[in-house]
């Protein structure tokens, strides 16, 4: 029966509003408590917006950089609150973790003029793994409000020659749009998609971890950009034309006519050529 709550409770929180997420993870929780480490675990929920002050730097926060109560930012690799003990990559995962959190930097400039990134690292037996998170909210317009918020966790399997690595990529995006215009009023759009790719690739000076992992991860935003622009923009604006209509209803019923007339003159001929 659990594993059947779980279950619906995934899918409800999938057609939920994804701003919204925080208070309805809240309230499923206190329905079904039993359910609440899995459901923390298994849903994503919106990125929050830090500061490091010592190098005046804005990062995410999110479960893979957290250690108790403290996050470690990614820019000055401390964690906030100070935390004498806290989890850290090993000194060659670091000096990757700082070139990766450089290079999406610089993506994040390049595809969403403005945002903040973060990318967090952490060891395993044969490799490692590692987030890039994205987050670009609107521009504060009263007319005009929405986010998008992209999780892509990433695991590298790493050969025994080190000349190859396996790479799976699980991506997140969760985007919410909403204008609020006297002419057309109040209007909502939002949802979340969830993708996973694996590849086998090469590890040279040519083509580093950083560059094999930044080709997936920019592949994989512009799969689910075009997804999310056919299903949530391109079925809205099909609706909406279905519930609009540019013609006068008089000229609609005057050509629905004609197609009766046509079909009806059209049946009679071929029941007389018939016969």
């Amino acid at each position: 029966m659990t594993e059947l709550q779980m279950d619906c409770a995934l899918d409800l929180m999938r057609r939920l509003p994804p701003q919204q997420i925080e208070k309805n993870l809240s309230d499923l929780i206190d329905l079904v408590p039993g359910l609440c480490e899995d459901l923390l675990s298994s849903v994503d929920q919106p990125l929050k917006i830090a500061r490091d002050k010592e190098m005046g730097k804005d990062y995410l926060l999110c479960d893979y950089n957290r250690d108790g109560d403290s996050y470690r930012s990614p820019w000055s690799n401390v964690y906030d609150p100070p935390l004498e003990d806290g989890s850290m990559p090993s000194e060659r995962l670091r000096k990757l973790e700082i070139d990766a959190n450089h290079a999406f930097d610089q993506y994040r400039e390049m595809y969403f003029e403005g945002g903040v990134s973060s990318v967090y690292l952490w060891d395993l037996d044969h490799g490692f793994a590692g987030v890039i998170l994205i987050k670009k909210a609107g521009d504060g317009s009263r007319k005009i409000q929405g986010c998008w918020d992209s999780i892509h966790v990433v695991e590298v399997q790493e050969k025994p020659t080190g000349r190859n690595a396996h790479y799976k990529l699980t991506s997140t995006v969760m985007l919410w749009l909403q204008t609020n215009k006297i002419a057309s009023g109040k209007m909502n759009l939002g949802g979340s998609l969830t993708r996973q790719i694996e590849m086998d690739a090469q590890v040279s000076d040519t083509s580093p971890h950083i560059a094999n992992i930044g080709r997936m991860v920019e592949e994989m935003e512009n799969k689910i950009r075009n997804t999310l622009n056919e299903i949530y923009f391109g079925k809205t604006k099909d609706i909406v034309n279905g519930l609009r209509s540019l013609q006068p209803l008089s000229v609609q019923q005057a050509q629905q006519a004609l197609k009766q007339d046509l079909a009806a003159a059209l049946q009679k001929r071929n029941a007389k050529t018939e016969n």
